[in-house]
């Protein structure tokens, strides 16, 4: 679904709400925030959210970009955000985003672990049991969501890339595009706008002078750039987004997430991810940043 985003920055404020579960990295989101100018506000009522979009158009474009940290306790709170968040679409000419950090429950319950903290719904009984009733609440906030990070995977410094390429575009009027290579055994990217599976290439995994590198090295990028099929699928794939990146940014949109899928996210989404970023970032309307999601992740 094609975030709900305006592009004309300069004139519109941004709110953002972060929520989502507990111990998903909602603390380092909002600390990624500030270091991109944002005006943070840590656990606020969701009630008062209204009053502070009120003081947020009185500043008249000295406070343009606001985050807000909501933690939500019970269906009542989940209530409050929803009608405040509407009240707030409805009276006041700010562009709002929920931004929700998920984990699995198996990563949420060792990061407990780590930390020896109690979970704030179970505090006096098991991590899993706060987690499961959590999620059963948050559920439905999930669904309405403009933005879901998955932090499973993620180390701190990972999360922090992500949420800079995620809003860094609100400094710009230009369509910022983000292309991520992923190995599909991992996981499909579930913030991925457009998914391209690769998985038809000659793989390099199977010779053994190659398997150890990666996409980013030159011996495995000429591998999977000399192969007829790569170069017939990067004409036709380079056609197609050379005419929808325009269409996505004169609709509004102001940023795309390309995923560039492989089977271990190592050696040809790595690839192609390299080659599009190349040929992509040549353009004066867009922005581009690549990152590789896997292709560290057999490597001892």
């Amino acid at each position: 679904m094609p975030d709900k985003e305006d592009t004309t920055v300069s004139s519109v404020s941004n709110l953002i709400i972060i929520t989502g579960m507990s111990g998903a990295g909602k603390s380092l989101a909002v600390r990624s925030l500030e270091d991109l100018g944002f005006f943070c506000v840590d656990n606020l009522p969701p009630v008062l959210i209204p009053k502070f979009a009120e003081l947020i158009e009185q500043s008249k474009g000295k406070i343009a970009k606001v985050a807000l940290v909501i933690d939500l306790r019970g269906r009542e709170f989940f209530t409050a955000l929803s009608e405040s968040l509407g009240y707030v679409k409805e009276h006041f000419t700010i562009n709002c985003e929920i931004l929700f950090l998920d984990a699995m429950d198996s990563i949420l319950v060792q990061r407990y672990k780590e930390s020896r903290r109690r979970h704030p719904l179970a505090p006096e009984g098991m991590p899993l049991d706060g987690i499961t009733l959590e999620r059963k609440l948050l559920d439905e906030l999930k669904v309405s969501a403009t933005q879901v990070i998955d932090t499973s995977n993620m180390k701190p410094a990972q999360l922090k890339e992500k949420i800079i390429s995620r809003f860094s575009h609100l400094e710009s009027s230009t369509l910022s595009v983000n292309i991520t290579s992923f190995g599909f055994k991992y996981g499909i990217p579930i913030d991925a706008d457009l998914v391209f599976d690769v998985r038809f290439l000659p793989n390099p995994h199977y010779i053994e002078q190659l398997r150890p590198n990666t996409g980013q090295d030159n011996d495995v990028y000429e591998y999977v750039m000399k192969c007829p099929e790569t170069q017939a699928f990067l004409i036709k794939l380079l056609d197609m987004l050379h005419f929808l990146l325009p269409q996505y940014h004169k609709e509004g949109k102001s940023q795309v997430i390309i995923g560039i899928g492989c089977t271990g996210g190592k050696h040809r989404s790595v690839a192609v991810a390299e080659y599009l970023g190349r040929m992509l970032g040549t353009s004066e309307t867009e922005t581009v940043r690549v990152s590789h999601r896997d292709s560290d992740r057999d490597r001892h």
